[in-house]
């Protein structure tokens, strides 16, 4: 049976080849597409590399130009930063919006506490702002370095046949999802990612104004439960909030037009407001 996502996806990949660029023993994959326009950097979540966000960037690639990345074998998020002004650097681009999902949410925050100068404005999506209760729980609060990497897969591959048995619509992005899991992100990767969050540094206070800072939610998130997506909003303190009504942790993959119209409202593609509506809140 054909999954629809890895076929569109793939296609995607075939067309925009990932390139590596190296930083002493560090590796990023990286998609960089587009010529004219806002700048415009994506960064996933634990799972996902720079493809995940293929939807939006065929979308915006006439009109923004765009940096899609993947994590190296590493774990130290002030490396990653430093990384990151680099590959911007690379990419020609003085400062950018700046969006990252789950665990590269809090990366984002990050960046722009310490590298303010480089953010145009970030978006925090699907995310946190502190580890505090994600480090309590599994696969986090395992021996990441030691635990054996198929308990590591089983805990994530039991997660996700919990979300399809609630949810078979979700088969397709699981399917996907899994690829990743079962060695499509290589293991040290995959163990540096866990480690990120659980080893990551407090975040420091982001003095960006309200403007230019967006947050980005799901009213079904099984991974960011309400009160830590209340707790985002209040130390991040955006001027604007999109709350998807459905869509869980990966809005982007599966509510792909209802995304690139918040990324098109916020990099003034379009009239603000114009699909989402107006408001501190907006919610879809």
């Amino acid at each position: 049976m054909t999954n629809p996502f890895i076929e569109s996806r793939n296609a995607f990949v075939a067309a925009n080849p990932v390139e590596q660029t190296t930083f002493g023993p560090r590796q990023w994959g990286s998609i960089r597409v587009g010529d004219s326009g806002p700048a415009l950097v994506l960064i996933p979540g634990t799972l996902g590399k720079a493809e995940i966000f293929w939807q939006q960037i065929e979308a915006l690639k006439d009109r923004v130009q765009i940096l899609a990345l993947t994590y190296p074998d590493s774990h130290d998020i002030e490396e990653w930063s430093s990384d990151l002004e680099i590959l911007m650097d690379n990419a020609g681009f003085d400062s950018a919006h700046i969006l990252g999902s789950s665990l590269g949410g809090y990366f984002v925050q990050y960046f722009a506490a310490t590298r303010p100068q480089r953010c145009e404005s970030i978006f925090a999506a699907n995310t946190l702002s502190s580890t505090e209760f994600a480090v309590q729980a599994p696969p986090y609060a395992l021996d990441l370095a030691n635990t054996p990497i198929e308990l590591i897969r089983k805990g994530f591959s039991e997660g996700m046949s919990k979300s399809v048995e609630a949810d078979p619509s979700l088969a397709p992005l699981i399917g996907m999802l899994m690829e990743d899991v079962n060695g499509g992100i290589p293991e040290p990767n995959l163990r540096s990612r866990l480690m990120a969050i659980k080893y990551a540094p407090p975040l420091p206070r982001i003095e960006l104004l309200a403007d230019r800072i967006c947050t980005i939610e799901a009213s079904d998130d099984p991974l960011i439960p309400a009160p830590v997506r209340d707790a985002v909003r209040a130390f991040a303190g955006p001027a604007v909030s999109y709350r998807f009504l459905g869509g869980g942790h990966f809005p982007y993959v599966v509510r792909p037009a209802d995304y690139t119209a918040l990324l098109e409202e916020r990099l003034g593609l379009v009239e603000d407001g114009a699909v989402w509506g107006r408001g501190e809140m907006r919610e879809r």
